[in-house]
């Protein structure tokens, strides 16, 4: 099999889940007699992060240390690098003890299941500084208006740190078995295909014309063996399409517009933190986990309103230390269909061009043909990717 990318600070990835079945049973008997807490679908979803592999090297928790240290100067106190703290925080300090073992129960699944069993080492406070120092480090601001900032402000003050053992997948196993795969599930892929050079794209929306190109050229420049298309499978802000719409229009992109055996289609579990140039980094660091040696970093990425400048969440990549990844990015300009050119471009190698020779739609105007039931123009959105989303927002 082909050498591919090293993970993350780490010869192996180092997934947390319990693989081993009758050890796995075991520690699901001793965790029914644990004291339980129901913890947060953010801290749910670090633990499927930290089950699959994806947040390799890391063992669990942080600590308040490593989380201050961490939105501050993206660097653990090892000296990792690390963009954005990894934590189970909770409101009340007496729902635990350090020194405790506790069973950590899935707030996004009927019944609230046990998905994690924790060791407790350390309970502990942030104060009002300490808090507004995290936030602004990750987000960028502290504006509650910020989908981000009023999640992370639900979550509590209270950091309850240490290692963590998982035994399931929430309900992405379940909802996506299709598609949910772990780091250590595309890593293998990915060798199996024997691929060595792969590009990653993230997405949180269906892919458009312009999205597919963007991967295609990608491909093309970087001389790329396969793309990976990893699509979120968490929770999004209101308003955006739901995982399954998604999963269906991007499959059939791939099915009818790609060579065969070029693309995996795959997702992760975790919830959308909006958090601009952190994430994009965050992005990198479990693309790179999974095996994949590019990331295509567009316009906007991870953005949401006006909170981030259009290419912040690329010269971001420029601000950190040549060491800190190994995984590259490739720099995306807005696509769009050139009328002049019959085909769609980045609008900045496109010269020559005025603003009308392109065809712009809003994701507003988008939204709001596919309600009407009024397919968007084919230089926009193939038409089968269309109608899987105008059957959507015409179902009741």
């Amino acid at each position: 099999m082909p050498q591919l990318i090293s993970p993350h600070g780490s010869d192996d990835l180092k997934p947390l889940y319990v693989e081993d079945a009758e050890a796995r049973g075991r520690l699901a008997e001793d965790a029914a007699r644990l004291p339980a807490l129901t913890i947060s679908s953010a801290a749910a979803g670090n633990a499927v992060m930290l089950g699959g592999g994806y947040f390799t090297p890391l063992g669990g928790f942080m600590n308040k240390a490593d989380a201050v240290s961490v939105a501050g100067t993206m660097r653990m106190h090892n000296g990792l690098f690390w963009p954005v703290p990894v934590l189970n925080m909770v409101e009340d300090r007496g729902v635990a003890a350090a020194g405790e073992r506790i069973a950590l129960r899935d707030p996004n699944v009927a019944g609230g299941p046990i998905i994690a069993v924790m060791d407790v080492e350390a309970i502990e406070e942030l104060d009002d500084a300490e808090w507004t120092a995290i936030v602004e480090g990750i987000f960028g601001t502290a504006d509650q208006n910020h989908p981000g900032v009023a999640e992370f402000a639900a979550l509590g003050r209270i950091i309850l740190s240490g290692p963590i053992e998982v035994l399931n997948f929430s309900y992405f196993r379940s909802d996506f078995p299709g598609t949910f795969r772990t780091a250590v599930e595309i890593r293998r892929e990915i060798a199996e295909r024997g691929w060595r050079r792969v590009v990653a794209f993230q997405t949180r929306n269906p892919m458009h014309r312009a999205h597919e190109e963007l991967c295609r050229l990608a491909m093309e420049r970087l001389d790329a063996d396969g793309l990976v298309i990893h699509m979120l499978l968490g929770k999004l802000k209101p308003g955006d399409i739901p995982a399954h719409v998604r999963e269906a229009a991007i499959r059939k992109m791939v099915e009818l517009y790609f060579p065969a055996n070029s693309v995996i289609v795959s997702g992760y579990g975790f919830d959308m933190l909006y958090a601009g140039p952190r994430e994009a980094l965050l992005h990198a660091v479990f693309r790179q986990n999974m095996g994949a040696s590019h990331l295509i970093v567009g316009r906007d990425h991870a953005g949401v309103g006006d909170y981030y400048g259009a290419f912040d969440a690329q010269t971001v990549f420029d601000e950190i230390a040549a060491d800190a990844l190994d995984i590259e990015i490739f720099r995306a300009d807005h696509t769009a269909y050139s009328k002049k050119l019959h085909k769609v471009v980045m609008m900045r190698e496109a010269s020559g061009h005025a603003q009308e020779d392109f065809v712009l739609l809003s994701g507003t105007r988008v939204r709001e043909m596919l309600a009407n039931g009024e397919a968007p123009p084919e230089e926009f959105s193939r038409p089968e990717v269309a109608q899987i989303l105008m059957d959507h927002y015409r179902s009741p």
